[in-house]
């Protein structure tokens, strides 16, 4: 196995203009491999500890590169993300940050399978998980967007479109561009306002109520012109709805944990949906597992800021009944070896790996490799706009390449 060689740090922009932390690495034998950190806006309170751009690098310089650079083996995935852990020495990675952290991590493992000629997820699927399959994740494509990530617009932060139908991921793929395509017409059509929020949605400035109604449309319109079933999904990002006093505050009502819950399954009744992440609050367990155990069987009850790709929070969910899906997110925990290690706690356990961009992104397109890598049945990218789009291109690529 050939070494890491060298380790080069930079800041560089993401999605929303911000900084974030890119890493290049290069191995002995001359692999080569970029990787950059992605940010997210609605983030759970557990999540690994990011720090700012600078400093991270800063820090990975002083206290991870050294470690890196000519002992570790790039091929060995799991020495090389416990090298990073060791280097930083927190649970949180709040030494180094999560960010500089996952940025190596990932540059490394590309630079691994640069090494040996091999795509990023045959590299990943051997040295983590097994070999990988032929099969391929369905996109979620985020077609209309509130919450933290586009303000005075709905407050239900992500409504989706899910085409668990599509004969392929290339018909997937481009099923999601026009749905997003339909519902923005449908604005147009209705008179509402609608710019693009952080991850290329619609932003509307209109209430739920009428999001469900135009997103319900635009699917069944799309999905009877295809030819095959498109579902709705929703990222509620309920932690940002929810007071000190457990309450959810939405515009015009606000909730209880038991009659949220009555709303979401109500929200399964009636639009059948396929996907609901984050419906309550990242404490409440048991309010999870109330409402999985009455929609459950119908769709997937998933865990974002709940579980935060951590594996103990995820068994306390495993035990608990709380929810039946996991969103998996390589920033969230720190290093790709975590991400696998959640993945495999949540096959083994029935629940659905969801593998996740971030609502600040680049072009970096390792989650797409990871996703086929460990057959996760679905991945969230987007629909539209270039960092969205270079997920869901490289999957089609990759789709391609596998013919």
């Amino acid at each position: 196995m050939s070494r890491a060689h060298s380790v080069e740090l930079r800041r560089i922009l993401d999605s929303r203009g911000n900084a974030t932390v890119e890493a290049d690495v290069l191995t002995e034998d001359g692999g080569f491999g970029r990787a950059a950190a992605p940010a997210g806006a609605s983030t759970g309170a557990y999540e690994a500890v990011e720090l700012p751009p600078g400093e991270a690098i800063a820090a990975a310089r002083r206290l991870a590169v050294p470690r890196l650079e000519g002992t570790v083996h790039a091929g060995d995935q799991r020495a090389v993300d416990a090298t990073l852990r060791g280097a930083d020495g927190t649970d949180d990675l709040s030494e180094i940050g999560a960010n500089a952290v996952v940025a190596i991590s990932m540059a490394v493992a590309k630079a691994a399978a640069d090494t040996i000629g091999v795509p990023l997820y045959q590299h990943l699927g051997g040295a983590l998980r097994g070999p990988s399959s032929d099969s391929f994740p369905v996109p979620l494509g985020n077609v209309v967007g509130g919450g933290e990530h586009a303000r005075d617009a709905t407050d239900i932060q992500e409504f989706l479109a899910v085409p668990v139908g599509a004969p392929n991921v290339v018909e997937a793929a481009f099923a999601n561009a026009r749905v997003h395509g339909r519902v923005g017409d449908l604005f147009d059509d209705h008179g509402i306002t609608a710019g693009k929020g952080d991850e290329g949605a619609w932003a509307p400035q209109t209430d739920d109520a009428t999001a469900f109604e135009i997103v319900d449309e635009a699917i069944e319109t799309v999905a009877d012109d295809l030819g095959f079933e498109i579902r709705m999904g929703l990222d509620v990002a309920a932690t940002e709805l929810v007071d000190d006093d457990g309450v959810y505050r939405y515009t015009d009502v606000e909730r209880t944990p038991d009659e949220q819950v009555d709303y979401v399954a109500s929200l399964v009744d009636e639009y059948d949906l396929a996907y609901v992440e984050d419906p309550l609050d990242e404490e409440a367990f048991g309010d999870f597992a109330a409402l999985t155990d009455r929609v459950g069987s119908r769709t997937e009850i998933c865990g974002d800021d709940l579980f935060v790709t951590n594996v103990e929070r995820l068994q306390r969910g495993i035990d608990d009944g709380a929810g039946n899906s996991i969103l998996i997110k390589p920033n969230q925990i720190g290093t790709l070896t975590d991400a696998v290690d959640a993945i495999n706690l949540a096959v083994a356990n029935g629940f659905t790996p969801v593998i996740s961009h971030r609502s600040g992104e680049t072009e970096d397109t390792t989650i797409a490799h990871l996703a086929v890598a460990t057959d996760a049945p679905f991945v969230k990218t987007g629909a539209v706009g270039g960092e969205r789009t270079a997920k869901l291109n490289e999957l089609i690529r990759i789709a391609d390449d596998a013919v």
